[in-house]
């Protein structure tokens, strides 16, 4: 009986290397054609980004004459954004007594995106004349640098002597002293440029109040008109209370019959007699 030719034990092995290699060969021929391809893809995405932009900048322009018409109306109607600033629940959580009184001499808010729209935008606050302050209008803008980087300037506010609603000292009404743990003012916003690129108020204000704000100043006549929730207490009272005149009627119509049938029962007998 011939015996099986054994395979020397090198040569698997360098087989084994051999498929090893190629496996290897092929999956860094595969990296190399994603890399590629997500090239390509990295490519159309910028080329969307510039089209998509030119498109804002045009739609932007377009959108102007409208805003201007619409602040011009909004101006005939007394307290409209400071109403819409209390009823968005955002900001409304941003704002103390003393912020509301002061926000009633707002009279503008516009929001302004510079022409590349990508490096940012400025938030203008146009005020009446007021004992708070001197300025007509505050701003604060937001910039992105070349490096994306984000930084933030704003306009120094003018306080009116003893009138600064962003230090805590201040006297209050009656005389009494702020505590530390009381709210810090709205206006204290325009001061603060620690973090400007997570700043959720001016974010807020242009991408939500300010493309449709009159929503926010119906918000709470809309509620008022849709009444408030049924009270189930109250829905259960009721609904015992018409179960109970039911039973009621059920027994009166009980009632009758039984007399309807004792007439019956004495005209039969007054018949028979």
């Amino acid at each position: 009986m011939a015996t099986q030719a054994k395979v020397p034990k090198t040569e698997g092995k360098n087989n084994h290397e051999n498929a090893d290699d190629q496996a290897d060969k092929e999956q860094q021929e595969a990296i190399e054609q994603i890399d590629e391809v997500q090239n390509e893809i990295d490519r159309l995405n910028e080329q969307a980004s510039e089209e998509i932009l030119k498109v804002e900048q045009k739609y932007n322009k377009l959108r102007q004459p409208y805003f201007q018409k619409r602040s011009d109306l909004i101006a005939k109607i007394p307290n409209f954004w400071v109403t819409a600033f209390v009823n968005h629940p955002q900001v409304s959580a941003l704002l103390n007594e003393e912020d509301e009184e002061a926000l009633q001499f707002l009279t503008k808010v516009e929001v302004q995106e510079f022409e590349d729209i990508k490096s940012g935008y400025k938030i203008n606050f146009h005020f009446d004349t007021n004992p708070y302050f001197d300025n007509d209008v505050i701003s604060k803008e937001f910039h992105l640098n070349e490096t994306g980087e984000p930084s933030s300037k704003s306009t120094p506010i003018k306080w009116k002597s003893g009138k600064d609603l962003t230090k805590k000292n201040q006297q209050a009404k009656g005389g009494r002293k702020r505590s530390p743990e009381e709210q810090e003012s709205f206006f204290c916003w325009f001061s603060d440029h620690g973090d400007a690129g997570a700043d959720e108020l001016g974010e807020v204000i242009k991408d939500d109040i300010w493309p449709n704000p009159l929503q926010y100043y119906l918000a709470s006549e809309i509620e008022e008109e849709g009444g408030g929730a049924v009270d189930e207490d109250e829905l259960d009272d009721e609904e015992g209370l018409d179960d109970e005149e039911g039973d009621e009627d059920f027994e009166g119509e009980d009632e009758d019959v039984e007399g309807e049938e004792e007439e019956g029962e004495e005209d039969d007998g007054e018949d028979e007699g």
